[in-house]
C-alpha cells in the first residue's frame, strides 16, 4: 500500500458531532456572550420602573348605512374584520385621544411627572405609545389597554378612551341622521310639488278625452271600448271567409267533373239535396226496365218506346236540377264574397279607429304613469324621513357598549422579570452559539484531518496531543510516546526508498512545534534501537540544546566553517543510541552556510554513520534555510499546529517544499486538545488511556505524573513553549 496517497476526501457537510465539537471548542465564547446578555437583561429588568396595565372591553356594532335603497329589508350585520381594524385606528386617532388628554388633564399630570412642560402633540405621542388596542381572542370585542406607572391613571385612561369613543360614535350618528333628515325633507318638498303639477295635467286630459274614472289602465280602456267591436267583427270576418272558401272550393271541384261524375259528386258533397236523389233513383229504375225489356223486345215495341221516353224525360229533369244546383252555388259564393269584403272593410276601419283613439289617449296614460311613479317616490321619501326621525329619537347605546370597564391593576405587567430573564437566557444562548459558529466560519485554520487532506492533498501521518513533554526526560513509558511511535511507523511505511534516512520537519510559521516534534521523533527511533543523530539546523533561533541541557558553544556552524571536526562537535545524550549536534554560533557573515558544498558533504557523511539523521529547521515562510534543508535531505514532514495559522499558509509551505524538489511525506497535526475535541480521541487519547493504566486499571505512572506536576517547570521548556 502506498502510504503517501491521501485518504478520499469526505463530504464537507457538517455532522452533528461536528456541531458539538465546535460548541465544546468555543464554549468560552458562548459562556461569555451568554453571561453578558443574561446579566445585562437582568440588570435592565431590575432598573426599569414598574408599569401597570388596565383593560376596558367594548362591543362595537357596525353603523347602518344612512341612505339604504328604498324598501330594502333590514339584514343583520355580519362580522367584518376590516371594520374591526378600522375601529382600532379610529380609537387611536387624534380627535379621540385629544379629547381624552383634555378630559383627564394629562398634559399637567405628565408635565409634573417629567418636570417639563408637555405640549399637546407630545402628550398625544405619549398616550399613543402607552395605549394598545386589539381584538379580544375568538370574539368581536375590542380591548383597550392602557399602560402607566400609576395604576389608577391606567384604569382612568382606558375607561376615558372607551367613553370618548362611544360618545364620538353617537355624535357622528346624530350628525349624519340630522343631515339626512334635512336632505330628505328638501327632496320630499320637491317631489310633492312635482306630483301636484302632474295631477293637474292628468285631470285636464281625462276631462278632454272623456275617460271614465273607473278605467285606471290604458289597455283596459281600449279593450272595453273599440277593441271589443273590432275583435267581434274580426271573428265574424274569419267565419265569413272560411264559409266563402268552402263553397268556392266545392263549386270549382264540381265544375272540373263530367255530367255523370258530377251527379254522384253532388249527392256525396250535398247530402241534403233530396230532389236530385229522387230523380236519380227514378232514372235508375227506368233504365233497369229498359234493360229488362230489351232482352225480349226491340226498340220499336210500344212499351219499349214508352220506357225510353220516360228515361229521356227523367234525364232531362236531372240535368236541369244539376244546372240549378251549380247556379245556386255560384250565387252563394258571390254572396259570401261580398259579405267577406264588407266585414274586412269594417275591421280595417275599426282598427284605424282604435289606433287613432290610442294616439289621442297616449299623452294621458303617460302622464298618469309618471304621476304614479312620482307619488311612489314621494311616499318612499316620506317613509324614510319618518324612519330617520324615529331612529334619531332612539338611544344609541347599541352601537358601542362597554362590556367590562377598566379597573386598577393589582400588580405591574412590566417588567416581567421571569419572562425577561428567560428571554435573556434564550437570546444569550442563541447569540453565543451563533457567534461561536460565526467565528468558526471565519477561522480558516486547520481543524480536522479532513481539512488537511482536502486543502493539502497530503496524508496525515500523526496526531500529537496538547501539552506533550520531552520524551527524553519522561522515559520510555511516557503516555505521550505512543503518538510519536505511530508517527514513526507511518514515516517508515511511507518511504519509497529504504535507504532514505535523513529527515527534516518544516512548518509554515513559528511556534507550530517543529523542534519538539523532531526531538521526540528522534527519541522514539533511538528507543527502538536505531542509531540516531539530531541536528539543530535552526541557526538563527536554536532551541534543542536547551531541551537536552547541553552546551551550544560549538556545533554545526563550527564544523561547516572547518573550525572543528565532526567528532568534536557531536555530543552524546541520555539515550545511548541518540547523538546531538548543536547549531553553534552563527556569524553574521555566514548566513548562507547551509547551502554550501560542505553542508552537502556533511549530510552524506552522517547518512553513512547513522541509521537516521533528523534536522531541525526554521519556519519555511520566514527564511530560506528550511527550503535549502528540504532540498538536501531525503524526506520532509510538515508540522501544522491545530487552529493557529490559515490553511493558505500551510498550503504555501507544502508548495515551497515541492518547488525546491523536496519529498513531502505527509503532515503532522500538533497540539490537539483531546479533552475538548473528541474528534481526535481515537487518534491519540486512546493510547494515553491504554498505556497509562496497569494490570488492574490503575495508573502506572500516577506518582510520576504527580511529581512532574508538582516539580517546577524547567526554564528551557518554559522558554520553548513561549516561543513555539
Amino acid at each position: 500500500m502506498d502510504a503517501t496517497k491521501p485518504n478520499p476526501i469526505s463530504d464537507s457537510q457538517l455532522h452533528f458531532l461536528d456541531y458539538w465539537r465546535i460548541i465544546r471548542i468555543r464554549k468560552t465564547v458562548i459562556l461569555a456572550v451568554f453571561l453578558l446578555v443574561v446579566l445585562t437583561t437582568t440588570a435592565v429588568t431590575f432598573v426599569l420602573k414598574p408599569t401597570f396595565m388596565s383593560t376596558a372591553r367594548i362591543e362595537v356594532e357596525k353603523q347602518p348605512t344612512d341612505f339604504d335603497p328604498f324598501l330594502r329589508p333590514q339584514v343583520q350585520n355580519q362580522f367584518d374584520p376590516y371594520f374591526i381594524q378600522t375601529e382600532f385606528e379610529k380609537i387611536q386617532s387624534k380627535p379621540i385621544l385629544y379629547k381624552v388628554i383634555e378630559s383627564l388633564d394629562l398634559r399637567k399630570t405628565w408635565g409634573q411627572r417629567l418636570k417639563n412642560a408637555v405640549s399637546e402633540p407630545e402628550a398625544y405621542l405619549l398616550l399613543r405609545r402607552n395605549l394598545d388596542v386589539r381584538q379580544s381572542r375568538n370574539t368581536s370585542l375590542i380591548e383597550i389597554r392602557a399602560y402607566s406607572e400609576n395604576r389608577d391613571e391606567a384604569s382612568a385612561i382606558a375607561n376615558e378612551v372607551a367613553n370618548v369613543y362611544k360618545e364620538s360614535r353617537v355624535e357622528e350618528k346624530q350628525r349624519q341622521t340630522s343631515a339626512g333628515i334635512s336632505k330628505l325633507r328638501a327632496k320630499l318638498d320637491e317631489q310633492a310639488e312635482a306630483v301636484a303639477k302632474l295631477q293637474d295635467n292628468v285631470d285636464q286630459l281625462r276631462a278632454e278625452l272623456n275617460i271614465p274614472d273607473s278605467i285606471n289602465d290604458a289597455s283596459v280602456y281600449q279593450t272595453s271600448l273599440e277593441r271589443e267591436k273590432v275583435s267581434a267583427m274580426a271573428q265574424e270576418l274569419t267565419r265569413a271567409h272560411s264559409e266563402y272558401v268552402y263553397f268556392l272550393t266545392k263549386l270549382e271541384d264540381l265544375k272540373k267533373l263530367d255530367r255523370t261524375s258530377m251527379r254522384e259528386a253532388v249527392l256525396v258533397t250535398m247530402p241534403t239535396e233530396a230532389r236530385l236523389g229522387e230523380l236519380l233513383g227514378a232514372l235508375s229504375l227506368a233504365q233497369q226496365e229498359v234493360a229488362r225489356l230489351r232482352e225480349d223486345f226491340s226498340n220499336d215495341y210500344p212499351e219499349m218506346k214508352r220506357k225510353l221516353a220516360l228515361v229521356e224525360q227523367i234525364d232531362q229533369q236531372v240535368e236541369a236540377r244539376l244546372t240549378g244546383i251549380l247556379t245556386g252555388l255560384e250565387n252563394q259564393v258571390i254572396s259570401l264574397k261580398a259579405r267577406r269584403d264588407e266585414l274586412q272593410k269594417a275591421v280595417d276601419d275599426g282598427k284605424k279607429l282604435v289606433v287613432e283613439e290610442a294616439k289621442r289617449s297616449r299623452e294621458y296614460w303617460s302622464s298618469k304613469r309618471e304621476l304614479e311613479n312620482k307619488q311612489k317616490i314621494r311616499d318612499a321619501i316620506l317613509m324614510r324621513m319618518l324612519q330617520e326621525e324615529v331612529d334619531a329619537e332612539l338611544p344609541k347605546e347599541s352601537m358601542v357598549r362597554i362590556v367590562d370597564p377598566a379597573e386598577p391593576a393589582l400588580r405591574p405587567v412590566r417588567p416581567n422579570i421571569p419572562l425577561n430573564i428567560a428571554l435573556g437566557i434564550m437570546v444569550g444562548l442563541v447569540m453565543g452559539v451563533g457567534l461561536a459558529f460565526f467565528i468558526e466560519y471565519l477561522d480558516t485554520s486547520v481543524k480536522t484531518i479532513d481539512d488537511v487532506e482536502r486543502s493539502l492533498s497530503a496524508p496525515v501521518l500523526g496526531v500529537i496531543p496538547q501539552n506533550v513533554g520531552i520524551l527524553v526526560n519522561e522515559g520510555p513509558d511516557s503516555p505521550h510516546g505512543e503518538a510519536y511511535r505511530v508517527l514513526r511507523t507511518n514515516i517508515l511505511f511511507s518511504r519509497k526508498e529504504p535507504g532514505a534516512n535523513t529527515l527534516t520537519v518544516v512548518s509554515g510559521g513559528a511556534g507550530e512545534g517543529k523542534s519538539t516534534t523532531i526531538l521526540n521523533l528522534a527519541t522514539v527511533f533511538a528507543q527502538n534501537g536505531q542509531r540516531v543523530l539530531v541536528v539543530d539546523s535552526d541557526l538563527r533561533r536554536p532551541s534543542l540544546h536547551k531541551f537536552l541541557a547541553v552546551s551550544n558553544s560549538i556545533g554545526l556552524t563550527n564544523y561547516l566553517m572547518k573550525q572543528n571536526t565532526l567528532e568534536e562537535v557531536i555530543q552524546t545524550t541520555k539515550l545511548p543510541m541518540m547523538d546531538f549536534l548543536a547549531s553553534g554560533k552563527l556569524p553574521s557573515s555566514s548566513l548562507g552556510i547551509l547551502n554550501s558544498t560542505r553542508m552537502k558533504e556533511f549530510i552524506k557523511d552522517v547518512q553513512r554513520r547513522y541509521d537516521f539523521v533528523f534536522f531541525d529547521s526554521p519556519p519555511i515562510m520566514g527564511v530560506s534555510d528550511a527550503s535549502i534543508l528540504a532540498s538536501e535531505v531525503d524526506l520532509s514532514v510538515l508540522v501544522v499546529q491545530y487552529r493557529k495559522y490559515p490553511q493558505a499558509m500551510t498550503l504555501r509551505a507544502k508548495q515551497m517544499v515541492e518547488k525546491v524538489g523536496g519529498t513531502m511525506l505527509g503532515v503532522v497535526l500538533n497540539n490537539i486538545n483531546i479533552s475538548q475535541d473528541s474528534y481526535y480521541y481515537y487518534y491519540s487519547g486512546y493510547y494515553y488511556d491504554y498505556y497509562s493504566k496497569g494490570e488492574y486499571g490503575e495508573s502506572k505512572s500516577s506518582e510520576d505524573d504527580e511529581s512532574r506536576k508538582a516539580a517546577p517547570k524547567k526554564p528551557a521548556e518554559a522558554e520553548l513553549k513561549t516561543k513555539y
